[in-house]
C-alpha cells in the first residue's frame, strides 16, 4: 500500500479547500459524465466524492476500470463543488477531491445484493453474506449505536461506584427457565459445563464476598425453540446491590436510563417513571408488559352476562371465567372477512374464539346482537360508555388471566394494523407486585414467576405453608413501550427462607443441594440483603435505535432457528473429537 490514509471520507468540509489528502474505501458509486469521472467513495465515517479527469489521462483510465465494493486509496486536492452541484444530503456534499493518485486496494466480485441502506433483499441472504451487510451505513449507525450505549453505561456505573466484575463462562447446569447449552469436560468424561443463562447465582455470591455494587454486561445463553427476535445468545447489563430495597433498584435504573438518554440523544426524559400492579396492567391492558402509548383499555363485562340468552356467555359466568370487551371506533368499517381473520388469530393463540358486535346510530348490529336482549344492551352501552360508532370485540374464557392476555393481544395487533400508536414517543413504566409463584398443568406443580431466589414480600412469608398462589414477589419489570426491557427483584438472603421456597418449587433438599449447594452454603456466612436487575441490552438498543429486530443490533447474528447462516453453524464434528470427549451419537 502506496497511498496511506490521512483523512476518512466523513470528515472533509469546505474548509480543507487545497489541502491535499488521502481517502481509502470502498467505491459506493460511479458516474461518467462524458469526459468527467465522478466516484463517490464510502467508508464507516461517511462518503466523499471524487473527481478523475481526463487531464489525468493515466488515472482517468484506471478509475474507468473501477466497479461497485472495489477497494481503492485516492491521493488529491480538496476543491470547493461548483454550486449548482452541491449535494445538501451529504455532509461533504461542498467539496470533492480532485484525484492525483490512485490505488486499487482490492478487487471485488459483483455483490449478491446492492450495498444500499434501503435494499431488496432476504434476510436469509444477508445473513449469509453479514460481513457485506454489515457495511450498510444503516446497519453500520446501530452497531455504533449499541457501542456508545455500552460506554456511556459504564461511565454511569462507574461514577455510581459499581465494580465491573466478569463472572464464568463455563459454568454448573441450573434450572433458571430455560434448557442450558451443555459444553462437555474433555479432563472429567460423562460431566458437562453449562452456559449460564445469566450470572444470577454468581452475582449473589459477589454480593456475600462484600462488593456491594456489581454490575458487568454479559453474554447470556439459552436454548430455547424458535422464537421470533429471540438469541440463543443475547447481552444483558447485570446489576447487583447490598443493603437496600426495590425503590433503591428502581431509583438507580430510572437515573440510568435518564443518563443514556441525555448523553446519547440529548434528551431530558421524565422521571421518575409511572408503576402499575402486575394485576392493574392484566386487567387493563391484558399483558403484564402494556404499552400505554395509547388507550383502548379492556372493559370487564362478565356480571353483564350472568343470566344471558346467548349461552356461551351463561356458561362462562356459571364457571366464574371472564368475559371481556375492547372497543375500537376507528374498526367501525371492518367487514364479515376482517372480523373473521380476527377470529382466527385469536384461536392461534389457544382461545376458543371471537364475539363481535358493532354499534352503529346507536344501535347494536351484527355478530351476537341478535342474542343480546335489550336489557343488556343498555347496560352494555353504559358499561362501554359508547358514544360513537365502534366495533366491539369480546373474548370469554374460564381461565381467566388467560383470556385477559388473548384480549391483550387483540388489542396490540387492531392498534399495529390501525397504525394508533404514536411514534419518537418513549412510554417506561414500572410492573410491580408480581406474583411469586403460578400453578404449571403441564408440570403439576408451583413454578417461579420470575427465578428461585426472587423474595417474596416481607409480609407474605407466613403463606407460604398455606397460601402460596397469593404471595406478592419482590420483583419489578420495566417496560418501554409494550417491551419488557429489564426485571429483577430483592433475593433471599437468609438459607431458611431460601430452602422453603425451594420446597415450595418442588426442589428437593437432595436436588437443591446438588445444583445450588454452594449458594445455599454462603447464605450460612452473613448474607447481606439484596438485589438487583437485568437490562435486555440487545433488546434496549433496538429499542432505542427504533429498529425492527434485534438482529440489526448484533454484529454476527443467528436465524430465529438458532443458525449462523455467514459460517454455517452449528456443525458436526468428527468422530475424534467425539471419541476424546467419551461421546457418541445416537442415529
Amino acid at each position: 500500500m502506496k497511498l496511506k490514509r490521512t483523512h476518512t471520507c466523513g470528515e472533509l468540509s469546505s474548509k480543507n479547500i487545497n489541502q491535499e489528502v488521502i481517502l481509502s474505501g470502498w467505491v459506493d458509486d460511479w458516474r461518467d459524465h462524458g469526459g468527467l469521472l465522478f466516484i463517490v467513495l464510502r467508508d464507516r465515517y461517511g462518503k466523499s466524492q471524487l473527481l478523475l479527469s481526463p487531464e489525468n489521462e493515466k488515472i482517468y483510465q484506471e478509475g474507468k476500470k473501477l466497479r461497485s465494493e472495489y477497494v481503492v486509496a485516492a491521493k488529491g486536492t480538496v476543491r470547493a463543488r461548483p454550486s449548482e452541484a452541491v449535494n445538501k444530503e451529504l455532509p461533504t456534499g461542498e467539496i470533492e477531491v480532485l484525484v492525483k493518485d490512485l490505488e486499487v486496494l482490492n478487487m471485488s466480485k459483483t455483490t449478491p445484493f446492492e450495498i444500499k441502506d434501503y435494499i431488496d433483499a432476504s434476510e436469509d441472504l444477508r445473513l449469509k453474506y453479514r460481513y457485506l451487510d454489515l457495511r450498510r451505513t444503516k446497519l453500520q449507525n446501530s452497531i455504533i449505536l449499541r457501542h456508545e450505549i455500552a460506554r456511556a453505561t459504564r461511565v454511569f456505573f462507574n461514577k455510581e461506584n459499581f465494580v465491573e466484575i466478569e463472572t464464568p463462562i463455563l459454568t454448573k447446569s441450573t434450572p433458571e427457565g430455560a434448557r442450558d447449552f451443555l459444553v462437555p469436560s474433555r479432563l472429567h468424561p460423562g460431566k458437562f459445563y453449562a452456559l449460564p443463562q445469566s450470572p444470577q447465582t454468581y452475582k449473589q455470591i459477589l454480593m456475600i464476598s462484600g462488593f456491594d455494587k456489581y454490575y458487568q454486561i454479559v453474554k447470556c445463553f439459552r436454548d430455547e425453540d424458535f422464537r421470533k427476535d429471540r438469541q440463543p445468545e443475547f447481552t444483558q447489563i447485570d446489576i447487583e446491590m447490598s443493603y437496600i430495597d426495590e425503590n433503591d433498584v428502581i431509583f438507580m435504573m430510572e437515573r440510568y436510563i435518564h443518563w443514556i438518554f441525555k448523553k446519547i440523544f440529548n434528551k431530558d426524559i421524565q422521571i421518575p417513571f409511572p408503576r402499575i400492579s402486575y394485576h392493574d396492567a392484566l386487567n387493563m391492558y391484558g399483558s403484564d408488559r402494556p404499552d400505554t402509548r395509547y388507550g383502548y383499555k379492556l372493559f370487564d363485562i362478565t356480571g353483564l352476562f350472568k343470566n344471558s340468552q346467548f349461552k356461551v356467555f351463561e356458561n362462562i359466568n356459571a364457571q366464574n371465567g371472564y368475559i371481556g370487551a375492547l372497543v375500537f371506533p376507528e374498526a367501525i368499517h371492518y367487514s364479515r372477512k376482517q372480523i373473521e381473520e380476527l377470529n382466527n388469530y385469536v384461536k392461534h393463540l389457544g382461545s376458543k374464539g371471537l364475539a363481535s358486535i358493532k354499534y352503529s346510530n346507536h344501535k347494536f348490529d351484527t355478530g351476537i346482537s341478535k342474542y343480546v336482549s335489550e336489557k343488556e344492551k343498555r347496560t352494555l352501552k353504559e358499561e362501554l360508555k359508547l358514544v360513537d360508532d365502534c366495533l366491539i370485540l369480546l373474548v370469554a374464557g374460564t381461565k381467566i388471566e388467560f383470556a385477559k392476555t388473548i384480549l391483550g393481544n387483540l388489542r396490540t395487533k387492531l392498534v399495529k394494523d390501525l397504525k394508533l400508536f404514536e411514534t419518537n414517543v418513549q412510554n417506561f413504566l414500572w410492573i410491580v407486585d408480581f406474583p411469586l409463584v403460578e400453578f404449571s398443568e403441564e408440570e403439576q406443580r408451583y413454578v417461579a414467576r420470575h427465578h428461585p431466589f426472587t423474595s417474596p414480600k416481607l409480609e407474605n412469608i407466613e403463606m407460604l405453608d398455606h397460601s402460596p398462589e397469593k404471595i406478592t414477589a419482590r420483583a419489578y419489570d420495566l417496560v418501554l413501550n409494550g417491551n419488557e426491557i429489564a426485571g429483577g427483584s430483592i433475593r433471599m438472603h437468609r438459607r431458611d427462607q431460601q430452602e422453603k421456597v425451594f420446597q415450595l418449587l418442588n426442589i428437593s433438599p437432595q436436588e437443591a443441594q446438588q445444583k445450588f449447594g454452594f449458594l445455599l452454603e454462603a447464605l450460612d456466612y452473613g448474607a447481606p440483603p439484596h438485589g438487583g436487575i437485568a437490562v435486555g441490552f440487545d433488546r434496549l438498543v433496538m429499542l432505542l435505535g427504533e429498529l425492527d429486530s434485534i438482529r440489526d443490533v448484533i454484529a454476527f447474528p443467528k436465524t430465529a432457528s438458532a443458525v449462523g447462516l455467514m459460517e454455517d453453524s452449528p456443525t458436526a464434528v468428527t468422530d475424534d473429537q467425539l471419541t476424546e470427549l467419551g461421546i457418541s451419537i445416537l442415529k
